[in-house]
């Protein structure tokens, strides 16, 4: 190919891009992320916006299908991801992900008014899960239908999956997803969770997320000596070894990457006694522990070991790791080139929509972006629209900007797919 038709080409795909992205109906967005924020959703209940998702999939011609979820040994949990796939005209093309979960946290407490209510003011939609990540789903499910229905041959599949469980404890169903080789053809993947609210880096969008630290979770049994109460001196008190020993680990150090930055200990819970009158004998502790690259299970567990040894503290300390479904099932850091394909198609895409050109971040914390980016290594870019309040009362997101993330969605798969 001369230089000629290369710069006809490129032209042409940018040409294409654009044409797609403005093909994004901002109100069917607005209205979409309304449907799907005033359908109460928590994690392990997410039946009924996984039957208005397919619902809303299915009415534009995008054949979705379910695809279950499973995992009967620690949570008893039954669920169902939904699915939809454009098939592009080269077999040997590569495949773009979109992952987006349909669940939340529970609903709190401190709202002041209805949590599902998707109140409209000043930009801003307001309710529980609006940000984390109901917006971003609803962008990746506008970007996919527009690009159904657009007049542009993408050579290369879209693969949109629509899942549960990314809340809970294990991220259920981005993990099925990959234990039943769902993952196992696509080549890149976006997953649309809000970034800048939570890079703690004071970036705004439009910003692309090429890696996150990881995460382990300690789960540390204490035992000491029961006694009565009133002769403390006769036992060996848990809880107050539990509690020296996650000041301890809340200081130990940690591992650090220049791009991705340190890596944090933050004990979460001490749990045991109880009895009105008695030393406490036992309790657990939990500690989150996020990592960088090089820090692995081996060495994590070995970081505590030490921790407890250098305490010498008056009890009986086992150091675990929480109860996982199987040994794969964790999260663990990544970071991919700038060059990659997937930014480098982003970023031009972003260039097309907002005119600006994307700075690039790293997320602090974890979600399904860690089993693509890690366990399936996919290379892996996080972008959604940005709000506040996420997990909390007052939750909201912009409406703007996640027009804005459909629209580059739409227009990147063409740059990239094309």
């Amino acid at each position: 190919m001369n230089d000629d038709e290369s710069t006809t080409r490129s032209e042409s795909s940018t040409d294409a891009a654009r044409r797609v992205a403005a093909a994004v109906d901002a109100d069917e967005t607005i209205d979409l992320i309304q449907s799907l924020v005033r359908i109460e959703s928590p994690y392990f209940q997410e039946d009924e916006i996984g039957e208005f998702v397919y619902g809303w999939l299915d009415d534009r011609g995008l054949d979705p299908e379910y695809h279950s979820v499973s995992e009967p040994e620690i949570t008893d949990y039954e669920g169902r991801n939904v699915l939809v796939r454009l098939s592009g005209s080269d077999p040997d093309a590569p495949t773009l992900m979109l992952n987006g979960h349909m669940d939340t946290v529970e609903l709190v407490d401190e709202w002041t008014e209805d949590p599902l209510s998707g109140r409209i003011e000043d930009g801003r939609l307001y309710g529980q899960g609006a940000a984390d990540m109901k917006a971003g789903l609803a962008a990746a499910m506008v970007a996919v239908a527009t690009l159904s229905e657009a007049d542009v041959d993408l050579a290369g599949d879209v693969v949109l999956a629509a899942v549960v469980d990314e809340e809970g404890p294990y991220g259920l169903g981005t993990d099925q997803l990959l234990r039943d080789g769902i993952a196992d053809d696509c080549d890149m993947a976006v997953v649309t969770e809000p970034g800048p609210i939570l890079d703690g880096e004071g970036r705004e969008n439009p910003t692309l997320y090429l890696g996150a630290r990881g995460r382990f979770l300690y789960d540390i049994e204490v035992r000491g000596t029961a006694a009565h109460a009133s002769t403390p001196d006769a036992g060996r008190n848990a809880v107050v070894a539990a509690g020296q020993l996650a000041d301890a680990l809340s200081k130990m150090p940690v591992g650090s990457h220049p791009l991705l930055g340190e890596g944090s200990v933050c004990p979460l819970s001490i749990d045991g006694g109880g009895e009105t009158l008695s030393v406490p004998e036992s309790c657990r502790l939990l500690v989150d522990r996020h990592v960088v690259p090089g820090e692995t299970r081996e060495s994590v567990l070995a970081d505590a070991e030490e921790v407890v040894a250098e305490l010498g503290l008056d009890a009986d300390v086992s150091v675990g790791l929480r109860e996982v479904p199987h040994a794969d099932a964790r999260y663990g850091p990544y970071v991919f080139d700038e060059h990659e394909p997937l930014v480098q198609g982003l970023a031009a895409a972003t260039r097309t929509v907002t005119g600006e050109s994307p700075s690039l971040g790293y997320f602090r914390s974890v979600g399904d972006f860690n089993y693509l980016g890690h366990r399936a290594e996919v290379p892996t870019v996080i972008f959604g629209p940005d709000g506040d309040q996420i997990h909390g009362a007052g939750e909201w997101v912009d409406l703007d900007e996640t027009v804005d993330v459909a629209r580059v969605l739409a227009a990147g798969a063409v740059e990239l797919l094309s």
